[in-house]
């Protein structure tokens, strides 16, 4: 989620307020003197909440993709950041005890609020430096949790997986009305994803799951790292996904709703520098060789995703004030995600030695 406002013209409609308002006195005990919309994210409803005395806490209507476990995991995890003195967002519990309140078909969670900003894009080195050196502080700390997650989330970097989706997309949508447009690309998606050699096999360790840029919470300058925000994908998986979602996301400086998206090497050589130096005393080597593949792999398996769901037209949130369709936005997606991976692809063999460099100071013989 994004930690600011919506545009004051999504104020919710006075049944839905109304509806918010009842539940939280019922379940939480608490009394919203304002409840507004929060961020642009695409899977969970976010709500502000701003009570008495100036405090705020943030509701959330959790996506049914999420088993209600999830709660009790975030409320894992954060208490275990929080007591190695990281800063994190808490769970607050109804007034029963429950980490979340089921009511209909929507699953209700609150948590504490953290004055700070998120951003779409990075601004620069420095701010990716902050992004960098955040994420591998949690990372470190969470190498010493020990927990079974409720929400194991298997496959959810199954990037075979989501390539056969895609082919399974294009036979089952022949008569889509935009499959004259959509259909090359996801022929170029299938055939760069052809050109990618196999990731390692690597330890599964404790991970954010989803570090996309605003899920990195700033001060509210815009310069200090605070926090990660939206834990619903905590679980184990192996690091060099983690780190190639990241470096997809915050190296994209042209951002995901462009179609001729590009990649940044000053951002990635900031970030992994930063990153490296809160990590490189426990990380194997086999993890951060792999980081400029992992991010080539994600780029493709997200074009895929996003190219499979612009024919399904069922998964992925979409904006209706800029396009006219689910499959609008999720073609110009895909081609971002495809723009961005030829753009890393063609500068791989410098972002290797920036990575070789963060790791070991040094540079690959011959470079």
């Amino acid at each position: 989620m994004l930690w600011v406002v919506s545009d004051p013209a999504e104020t919710l409609p006075p049944a839905r307020k109304a509806e918010i308002a009842r539940l939280l006195g019922e379940h939480f005990g608490v009394m919203p003197q304002q409840i507004s919309r929060l961020g642009r994210g695409l899977i969970n409803q976010t709500f502000l909440l701003e009570l008495a005395d100036d405090q705020r806490r943030v509701l959330q209507a959790v996506n049914p993709i999420f088993p209600p476990g999830v709660n009790e995991d975030i409320d894992k995890v954060t208490i275990f950041l929080a007591s190695r003195g990281l800063a994190t967002p808490r769970l607050i519990r109804s007034r029963t005890g429950a980490a979340s309140v089921a009511e209909g078909a929507e699953t209700w969670r609150m948590l504490t609020w953290i004055e700070g900003v998120s951003f779409d894009m990075l601004s620069g080195p420095s701010q990716a430096a902050e992004a960098g050196s955040l994420l591998g502080r949690f990372h470190s700390t969470l190498t010493g949790l020990q927990h079974d997650f409720h929400n194991p989330r298997l496959g959810v970097h199954d990037t075979s997986g989501h390539l056969r989706n895609l082919r399974h997309a294009l036979r089952a949508h022949e008569q889509h009305r935009h499959i004259g447009k959509i259909r090359p690309m996801a022929q170029a998606i299938l055939d760069a994803a052809a050109t990618l050699p196999a990731l390692p096999e690597t330890t599964d360790r404790v991970v954010h799951g989803d570090p996309k840029i605003n899920n990195i919470l700033f001060d509210p300058s815009g310069v200090k790292a605070l926090c990660l925000v939206d834990l619903d994908t905590l679980g184990h998986m192996p690091l060099t996904l983690e780190l190639g979602d990241a470096m997809r996301s915050w190296c994209n400086v042209s951002g995901e709703d462009s179609a001729d998206a590009c990649f940044s090497a000053e951002i990635f050589e900031a970030s992994i520098t930063a990153y490296a130096a809160e990590t490189r005393d426990w990380l194997a080597e086999a993890e951060w060789r792999a980081i400029v593949l992992a991010t080539r792999t994600i780029f493709i398996e997200l074009a895929a995703r996003f190219c499979a769901d612009a024919l399904q037209e069922r998964y992925f949130g979409w904006d209706p004030r800029r396009y006219t369709s689910r499959s609008e936005h999720n073609q110009v997606r895909a081609a971002g995600q495809l723009s961005a991976f030829g753009a890393c692809s063609a500068d791989s063999a410098r972002l290797e030695e920036i990575v070789q460099s963060a790791f070991t100071g040094h540079l690959p013989c011959g470079a």
